[in-house]
């Protein structure tokens, strides 16, 4: 067996999302961008190939050590769910991306850390992922049409979708939300 075998499932995966590649061009360079719960950081390593700067944030950041001598890369170990602060509390970004990753008390601080006008890329699983994989747990599923409640009359949502996802990096039912924060 390998050492790329022994590592996590999520870790093993390196493409980047057809959905955040999909709508990543509305995310110029040397934009600031935030990679939340980025695992083995697939999408903030992308972002930073594109000349961005990059926040990366996880609990467990042994699989972006590689970047801690990136000038563009910023990377921060932080339990997001253990009721710490906010890591990021007074930055903000022009781009935000999440995957796979789901913990509802920081959907309020995900919109405030996102500039006016900044891009949210988020993308994970949804109620009737159960059949297919992991996560089972209704409470790291989204409801139906979740997303779009958080996007309501905070963002402008250009792109959603919900149902079955044969062409990413884990089959299951997925939301995806693509919204630029409101200007006022």
């Amino acid at each position: 067996m390998s050492n790329t075998d022994k590592k996590p499932k999520h870790l093993r995966i390196t493409q980047i999302s057809p959905w955040v590649k999909r709508w990543s061009h509305l995310i110029d360079a040397h934009k600031t961008v935030l990679d939340l719960a980025s695992g083995g950081g697939r999408h903030g390593r992308y972002f930073l190939g594109l000349g961005c700067l990059v926040s990366m944030v996880d609990k467990n950041i042994e699989a972006l050590a590689d970047l801690k001598t990136n000038p563009l890369a910023a990377v921060i170990q932080a339990d997001l769910e253990d009721g710490s602060p906010w890591p990021l509390k007074g930055r903000t970004f022009d781009g935000i991306v999440v995957v796979n990753y789901l913990h509802r008390p920081l959907f309020d601080k995900i919109i405030a850390s996102l500039n006016p006008g900044g891009v949210l890329i988020y993308e994970t699983f949804a109620v009737g992922n159960e059949v297919y994989s992991r996560p089972r747990n209704p409470n790291h599923l989204l409801k139906n049409g979740e997303l779009l409640d958080l996007a309501h009359e905070k963002l402008n949502v250009l792109g959603y979708e919900h149902g079955l996802v044969t062409n990413a990096d884990i089959t299951g039912v997925k939301q995806r939300l693509c919204a630029l924060k409101n200007e006022i």
